[in-house]
């Protein structure tokens, strides 16, 4: 269960990071309209568990799209990610955008779901009838991420395409090149240091390079790899300029603070105590590996 909720929440962090970039990518169809005009809203999901309770998608992400001077009726997308598709119910989708609908009061609601994994047994459509009458016919939009082909998007000015490449359908001996492309879009497309830190690890976590891959990404594509220790290093004066300012050792440990928060969310106690106890130079060591660990664990063994 908490390695898909981790799913969930990396998905999670994606669209409300980079909206509109999730809606053209997921919702095509639907997003031709929608200009760099329109606002999009998150919807909190504490307007959400008062009036649905808690046994509804917790981790899914309503998104309220208006246009500038209501040029047009607000459209409500919902979008979720479901890492298993046979865990998926479309009975239970259907019932979650009818309550979504009533909830908002409004019929312009629009259902997408990401699928981590390909199925072709995943229900597509749900119509309610009988031998005389239809009551009910329900569509979603959907992406199936492991059936796209990846060479399709190496070039995608959408971000959230480019982070998703090692998601998407690629052969192993074009693996590497499928995570540079991923990498060489997060430096182009995205210039803050701290969101390109955070989707570094995003695009980490799905490819899984081993020791040899990351050793040949090295290799091949220099460029990307001086970028990143460059970060890392950056990081690192960061950490140092702010540790004159306010003594050594609470600058550094401030900066890991904030940059294992950035990776991992919330810390739990113990990693809070072996913070407040370690060393300066067990700080420093710490700092110089958080660009390549995909755990907490990873950081602060």
């Amino acid at each position: 269960m908490g390695h898909r909720k981790s799913h969930d929440q990396n998905f999670k962090n994606l669209i409300l990071d980079y909206p509109h970039e999730s809606l053209s990518f997921f919702a095509t169809e639907e997003a031709e309209d929608l200009t760099p005009s329109v606002k999009i809203t998150p919807i909190r999901q504490e307007q959400l568990k008062g009036r649905l309770g808690d046994r509804f998608h917790e981790l899914d992400v309503p998104l309220l799209v208006e246009w500038p001077n209501g040029e047009r009726e607000a459209l409500l997308f919902m979008l979720e990610e479901e890492t298993d598709p046979n865990r998926f119910s479309i009975h239970r989708l259907a019932h979650y955008t009818l309550h979504l609908s009533e909830l908002f009061e409004t019929e312009r609601v629009v259902p997408v779901v990401i699928f981590l994994h390909s199925n072709q047994n995943i229900a597509e459509s749900l119509h309610i009838k009988s031998e005389r009458h239809s009551y009910l016919q329900f569509n979603y939009l959907h992406t199936q991420l492991s059936s796209l082909p990846a060479e399709h998007f190496f070039n995608s000015q959408n971000i959230v395409a480019r982070l998703n490449l090692p998601n998407m359908h690629w052969s192993e001996k074009d693996k590497i090149d499928v995570y540079a492309n991923a990498i060489q879009g997060l430096f182009a497309l995205e210039p803050d240091v701290e969101k390109q830190l955070k989707y570094i690890d995003f695009v980490d976590i799905y490819s899984e390079l081993d020791e040899d891959e990351r050793k040949a990404y090295q290799r091949r594509y220099p460029q990307e790899e001086s970028k990143m220790a460059g970060l890392a290093e950056r990081l690192r004066n960061e950490g140092m300029q702010q540790g004159m300012q306010q003594g050594l050792h609470e600058g550094i440990e401030g900066v890991l603070r904030l940059q294992l928060k950035l990776k991992f969310g919330e810390l739990p106690d113990w990693a809070e105590a072996k913070l407040r106890q370690a060393s300066d130079e067990q700080l420093t060591h710490w700092l110089t590996r958080i660009l390549n660990a995909d755990s907490l664990t990873g950081v602060l063994s």
